[in-house]
């Protein structure tokens, strides 16, 4: 797995996220430095778990209409003597 890039945006959104999370919940303030080093940690070691869940819900959902698909199809059969 290639490692998790963020855009500029992106990644100063999550900054702001983890700065307010620490002032709010734990009632620390930390810099934009600290917020960036913590984002780049947690993306380089627990990323990939993280990645891997949104490619298992992925792969269910994709199972799922697949699995809708084929029934709509069934639906579309026409009678005929022919037994299976």
């Amino acid at each position: 797995m290639e490692k998790i890039r963020f855009t500029t945006e992106e990644k100063r959104q999550v900054v702001q996220k983890v700065k307010l999370y620490f002032r709010e919940e734990l009632d620390q303030d930390i810099g934009q430095f600290d917020a960036e080093f913590l984002i780049d940690f947690f993306a380089g070691e627990v990323g990939a778990y993280f990645y891997n869940r949104g490619l298992y819900d992925a792969q269910a959902l994709f199972q799922k209409k697949v699995d809708e698909l084929g029934e709509a199809v069934l639906e579309l059969e026409q009678p005929t003597d022919f037994r299976k």
